[in-house]
Order: C-alpha cells, then sequence, then structure tokens
C-alpha cells in the first residue's frame, strides 16, 4: 500500500506555483497529487497545470461522515444491547431491531454528512486568514520515494513559504482521482 504525506506552502503567485506544477508533473508527480486553494477561482483556471481543491473537499465532509459513521454504530449497538437485555425478541424476534439498528447507523451518517457539507474543511481552517489576503494555498500528496524531488524542485522557488505537513487524501480517493484524470484525459 501506498504512503502519502501532505506537504503544505503559501504563495502569492499562481504563475510561480504553475512552474512549480509543470517541474513536478515532469519528474512523475500526478496533477492529482498536487492542489491549490485560493479564493481567486477564477484566475486558478487559467493555469493547466494547477489542480483547483474540489468544492467537496472543501468542506469537511470526510471527517463529519467518519464522526457520524461512529455515533451511529455506538447508537446502534446501544439499541441492540437493550433489546437483548428484554424479552422483547422472544415474542417478536430480531428483525425489527436489526432493521432499527441499521436505520439508525444509516441516519447518524447522513446527517454527519450532512453537517460536514455545512463547515470549512478543518485541514483547511487554519488558512483562512492567508486567503483572505488573497495568497494562495499549494499542497501536495507526496509518496516518501517523492519526497527529494519535491524538495529538488522547491529550492529553486525561494518565495514558496512552507506552511507544515499534514495528512494527505486517502490513497482509494487519490488513486481514484487519477484514474478519473487519465480516463479523461484519453476520452475528450
Amino acid at each position: 500500500m501506498r504512503h502519502y504525506s501532505r506537504h503544505y506552502y503559501v504563495s502569492e503567485n499562481l504563475d510561480d506555483l504553475e512552474h512549480i506544477g509543470e517541474e513536478l508533473e515532469a519528474h512523475d508527480v500526478t496533477i492529482t497529487q498536487i492542489h491549490v486553494l485560493s479564493e481567486d477561482e477564477a484566475e486558478l483556471q487559467h493555469h493547466e497545470h494547477l489542480h483547483a481543491v474540489p468544492s467537496i473537499m472543501k468542506q469537511d465532509l470526510i471527517h463529519s461522515t467518519e464522526i457520524g459513521a461512529v455515533i451511529g454504530a455506538v447508537v446502534a449497538a446501544l439499541v441492540l444491547f437493550v433489546v437483548s437485555l428484554t424479552s422483547w425478541t422472544a415474542t417478536i424476534g430480531w428483525a425489527p431491531f436489526i432493521l432499527l439498528a441499521i436505520v439508525l447507523f444509516g441516519f447518524c451518517t447522513w446527517e454527519g454528512s450532512f453537517y460536514g457539507f455545512q463547515i470549512p474543511n478543518k485541514k483547511f481552517m487554519r488558512f483562512e486568514g492567508e486567503l483572505h489576503k488573497g495568497k494562495h494555498i499549494f499542497f501536495v500528496d507526496i509518496e516518501s520515494h517523492q519526497e527529494n524531488v519535491l524538495d529538488d524542485v522547491l529550492k529553486g522557488h525561494p518565495k514558496l513559504t512552507p506552511a507544515g505537513t499534514g495528512g494527505a487524501t486517502p490513497n482509494w480517493l487519490l488513486q481514484m482521482q487519477c484514474n478519473w484524470h487519465e480516463f479523461r484525459k484519453d476520452n475528450p
């Protein structure tokens, strides 16, 4: 299984970020590993080698859905536990209670995702001040064997300010994005 880590940088210049994107792509870093978070979406679209953060990633959908699923699992287990302490299963069986547990789990998960659509992604909240100042957040989900490539490319771009590291996009989602990008490129 591949392991990615995310490296964040702050920049004021989209043209410089595009050059970095081109250089990284020339060293086999895919465009789906490279993202730019910016409030200037219109200008970002004019840069072919920059991958804007999809709007769904700007919300806290994945994190909130996971929390909703955990809450749903606890609620479902609690329902089944309480029912196991009663004699209700002797008269009507387990099926209605299992169905109730599944419905409660699904509802809590759905509510978590619904809540996640309404709030900004917790990974990007620390950059709100920089974004409001007109700056751009450049981040790369990089595999461990690509770390040297990233370091070498960034040596030529001293105006890029490091802004930390963090957890990357899940491997399965990154691979799905890469496959989708390849499909779109091969089938215009």
